[in-house]
């Protein structure tokens, strides 16, 4: 079968791509812009792809064409259409799907699918439990929205391991919507033995009017578990309580909270997990911040699920490398009394912003560190930040950050406004070039500056090393 699929740089897509590679089909695809590490992959797999959604690609006449949820049937100012390739294939009647759609039919049927779903932690808790699943010999499949340092791929198809009624397939669940002719969630389709709600709270304001849209669309996914599935829920969200109080016909297994199931003591980069009160194993890492230490017991009670004993899961973890860009170092610089060192994270949602700054603050702390200071360099970049949903959160997410850098360019509301009671902790400016001539002259031995945004952010990581390394 040969696909072509639009919008190939997506993390899901391109791991649809990937997953596509492997089971032999012929891939091809396109997309506005392709950027690291998703273009490394695609081409490592010797995929082509192609700028833009010109109508010639038509020519090619796929099997199937692919849609991401990038593509609309939106028009441009002078009235032409934003995806020209998507109105040649309408009007032609050429077969299309979308990308769950064509996953669950060609991939994920007769597997048995562990569906990792919620605000934040996805992408980390997928690859979290991916990596156990592997430990324990299981040769799990995955699909996972970045790329795993352990598995340096962001999908593979996987292996039925012995003793297994079915082979296991592990998948960031995201409850965004499918295409622009599916507004379900993508994870409806996915039909997991074993789902794991992480959190919930609001975002994707582009698409859901409050918390309990989304909250019916998490619903809507317990209604797909099987009565011998497994549902492991997160203790200390009242949102996912108020989503089982709806109805759960399977069996729950709840972590976080003192009455859980599962629950950690000790500090998060050291820590025993028990189970009713009786020690399972213990996870010692270099992983900082309570979320991930969160992620770690939602990948245990997972992993129990297929058989896999937490005591195996906690040794597991504790050699986990985690994810690229999820507080991934770039690189340091040494300056005369200490090194400058410069992260790159996903972090976009005010939550995920604090809970990354905290956990870092948290890991300089415990390390005896206090001095050193943490310089957060941002860009509201996401649809739910372009809409302004959630500015009035931003002195919040950064109250841990000792300076406050924001870059504000195509934002249509007053990002200095949203930062005033940070007073001169916080800067703006409109241009990538601009934040670097605002972040250069505060820079001094010891810092951390951590950049965060779910876009290439303009290359500002390899700027910054390079401008303070000639300094």
């Amino acid at each position: 079968m040969h696909i072509h699929i639009l919008g190939i740089a997506g993390t899901f897509m391109g791991g649809l791509a990937a997953l596509a590679r492997e089971a032999g089909h012929t891939v091809t695809g396109c997309d506005m812009a392709v950027y690291p590490p998703m273009s490394e992959q695609l081409r490592a797999l010797g995929i082509d792809f192609m700028e833009g959604f010109g109508a010639d690609q038509l020519a090619l006449r796929p099997d199937v064409f692919v849609v991401g949820n990038v593509v609309s049937r939106a028009r441009l100012a002078d009235g032409a259409p934003k995806f020209p390739l998507m109105e040649a294939i309408l009007d032609a009647g050429a077969p299309y799907a979308s990308g769950p759609q064509w996953l669950a039919e060609h991939v994920l049927h007769g597997r048995h699918v562990l569906a990792v779903a919620g605000t934040h932690g996805k992408t980390t808790t997928t690859a979290m439990l991916a990596w156990v699943l592997e430990c324990a010999g299981l040769s799990p499949g995955f699909l996972v929205g970045g790329v795993p340092l352990d598995f340096g791929v962001s999908a593979r198809l996987g292996a039925q391991a012995a003793g297994q009624p079915r082979p296991l397939f592990v998948i960031e669940a995201d409850e965004y919507d499918t295409a622009f002719f599916d507004k379900r969630s993508k994870f409806v389709h996915y039909r997991p033995r074993t789902a794991v709600l992480n959190n919930l709270e609001f975002d994707h304001a582009d698409i859901f009017d409050d918390l309990p849209a989304i909250e019916r669309q998490f619903h809507h996914l317990l209604r797909t578990v099987p009565a011998t599935g497994r549902v492991v829920v997160n203790g200390l969200e009242e949102s996912l309580a108020r989503v089982l109080h709806a109805g759960v016909w399977s069996e729950v297994r709840s972590f976080g909270s003192a009455v859980s199931d599962f629950t950690a003591h000790g500090d998060a980069s050291d820590f025993e997990v028990r189970q009713g009160g009786r020690p399972l194993g213990r996870v010692r890492w270099a992983l900082s911040g309570v979320h991930n230490q969160l992620n770690a017991l939602a990948a245990i009670a997972a992993a129990d699920h297929v058989g896999v004993p937490p005591a195996v899961a906690c040794e597991a973890l504790a050699r986990f490398q985690n994810v690229r860009r999820r507080m991934e170092v770039r690189g340091r610089v040494a300056l005369p009394g200490g090194e400058v060192t410069v992260y790159d994270d996903f972090a976009h949602h005010p939550t995920a912003i604090r809970t990354t700054v905290d956990g870092l603050r948290r890991q300089l702390d415990t390390a005896g560190r206090q001095g050193e200071r943490i310089l957060a360099i941002f860009e509201p970049r996401s649809n739910t930040m372009k809409l302004g949903t959630m500015k009035s959160q931003l002195p919040w997410a950064l109250e841990q950050a000792d300076l406050a850098f924001c870059h504000s360019g195509g934002l249509d509301w007053d990002a200095a406004a949203a930062l005033a009671p940070l007073g001169a902790r916080a800067q703006v400016a409109n241009s990538v070039e601009a934040l670097l001539h605002q972040v250069l002259p505060t820079v001094r031995p010891g810092d951390h500056l951590l950049c965060m945004s779910n876009g290439s952010f303009g290359g500002v990581h390899a700027q910054l090393l390079d401008l303070i390394q000639k300094a």
